[in-house]
C-alpha cells in the first residue's frame, strides 16, 4: 500500500524559521484547507497546536470540526456562519453581509488588486455601514496578494491599498485585527506588523520565491512512499504494463509497488518518466495502484520533495500535495 510519511522535524523547522519572520509563533495562523494541502488536517492540527500554533485557516465548517479542539480560532473561509466561540467567517461581498443578522465572528475580506474576491475598496464605505448599522461583530479584515512571490512592484502596490483599507476601518471606529501576509509575503518581508500571518505553502516546506529574495530554507514535510508487491525477472526486449510501452533494454529485475493514479500519483506521460527520490525511473506506465520500477528493494521512496516533481510535471508543488487522496494512510516520522 502507499503511504505518506509526515516528518515532524522538518515541520518544526519550517515553523522556527516562519516564527523568527512573524517576531513570535502567537502571529502564525496555520492554513489547513484542503486537508491541509494533501498532508492530513487532523495530524498537521495536532502537530502544529503541540508546537503552540493557536490559530487555523480552512476552507469549510466540515474542516473546521473535525480540528476545533486544537485552536483558539479558526477562520473558514467559505462557508455559512454558525456562532462558535472560536470560529471566523470571511465575508466578502455586500449581498451575503446585507443578509446577515447573527453574532458569528466576521472577518471582512477586501479586494485590494487580486480581483478574485472580495469587497471592492470603492465598497468599503458602505460595507462598513452595514456592519455597523446590523451591529455585526466585525473580528478582522484581511485581503490576499495576488503576486507576492514574484519580483514586481504589485505586491507593494497592494500592501499601500491595503493601508488605506485599515485606515478607513479605523476611522469607523471598528478595532479588528488585520492581516494580509501569505507564506510568500512573510517569506520576503523585512518586517512584519499584523496582527497574523496566514502560512500555508511555507509551512509544508516549499519557498517558492525567486532566488532574487533572501534565502529561506524550509525542508519539505511529506514524503510518499510504496511498498513492493511482486517481483520479476525479466528477460531482454521483454515488455511491462499497459500497452507494453516499457521494453527492458536488458535482462533486469522488475518489482511492481502499491502506488498509483488511484492514490494521487500524477500519471503522466511515460516516454518522460516520472524518477523516484532513489532516481529510479518508472518504467511504463503508472496504472491506477501500481507502478514498476528496476529492482526489488521492498520498499521505496516515490518523492519526498513535491516542487522536484512539480517540476516534471510543470505544475506547482501545491497541486502536487493536495492531489494525494485522503484515503492514503499518513504516518507521523
Amino acid at each position: 500500500m502507499a503511504t505518506i510519511k509526515i516528518s515532524k522535524n522538518n515541520l518544526y523547522h519550517n515553523l522556527n524559521q516562519l516564527a523568527l519572520k512573524t517576531g513570535d509563533k502567537s502571529k502564525i495562523a496555520a492554513v489547513l484547507k484542503d486537508n491541509a494541502y494533501g498532508h492530513g488536517i487532523e495530524i498537521m492540527a495536532k502537530l502544529v497546536s503541540d508546537y503552540g500554533i493557536t490559530e487555523a485557516v480552512v476552507i469549510n465548517n466540515n474542516e473546521a470540526d473535525k480540528i476545533s479542539h486544537h485552536f483558539q480560532n479558526i477562520l473558514i473561509l467559505n462557508d455559512t456562519p454558525t456562532e462558535q466561540p472560536n470560529y471566523s467567517y470571511a465575508i466578502g461581498d455586500l449581498q451575503t453581509l446585507k443578509n446577515y443578522r447573527g453574532n458569528a465572528k466576521i472577518e471582512l475580506k477586501v479586494d485590494t488588486g487580486m480581483h478574485r474576491n472580495g469587497i471592492e475598496m470603492e465598497q468599503l464605505i458602505q460595507a462598513l455601514e452595514i456592519i455597523k448599522q446590523n451591529k455585526l461583530n466585525l473580528y478582522g479584515v484581511f485581503t490576499h496578494f495576488r503576486s507576492a512571490d514574484e519580483l514586481s512592484s504589485e505586491f507593494a502596490w497592494q500592501v499601500k491599498n491595503f493601508t488605506e483599507v485599515k485606515q478607513t476601518v479605523r476611522t469607523f471606529g471598528f478595532c479588528p485585527r488585520f492581516h494580509s501576509f501569505n507564506s510568500a509575503s512573510v517569506l520576503r518581508a523585512k518586517e512584519f506588523n499584523e496582527d497574523i500571518a496566514r502560512v500555508g505553502i511555507a509551512l509544508y516546506g516549499y519557498n517558492e520565491l525567486p532566488q532574487t529574495f533572501d534565502e529561506i530554507k524550509l525542508k519539505p514535510v511529506l514524503s510518499l512512499w510504496a511498498k513492493r508487491t511482486s517481483t520479476r525477472a525479466l528477460k531482454k526486449g521483454q515488455r511491462v504494463g499497459y500497452g507494453g510501452i516499457y521494453r527492458a533494454p536488458k535482462d533486469m529485475i522488475v518489482s511492481t509497488y502499491s502506488v498509483g493514479y488511484g492514490d494521487g500519483l500524477f500519471r503522466g506521460n511515460s516516454n518522460k518518466p516520472l524518477q523516484t527520490a532513489q532516481n529510479l525511473p518508472i518504467l511504463g506506465r503508472v496504472s491506477m495502484d501500481f507502478i514498476s520500477l528496476e529492482g526489488d528493494s521492498e520498499e521505496v521512496c516515490i518523492f519526498n520533495d513535491a516542487q522536484k516533481v512539480a517540476n516534471h510535471f510543470n505544475t506547482i508543488s501545491y497541486e502536487i500535495t493536495t492531489a494525494l487522496k485522503e484515503s492514503v494512510k499518513r504516518i507521523i516520522v
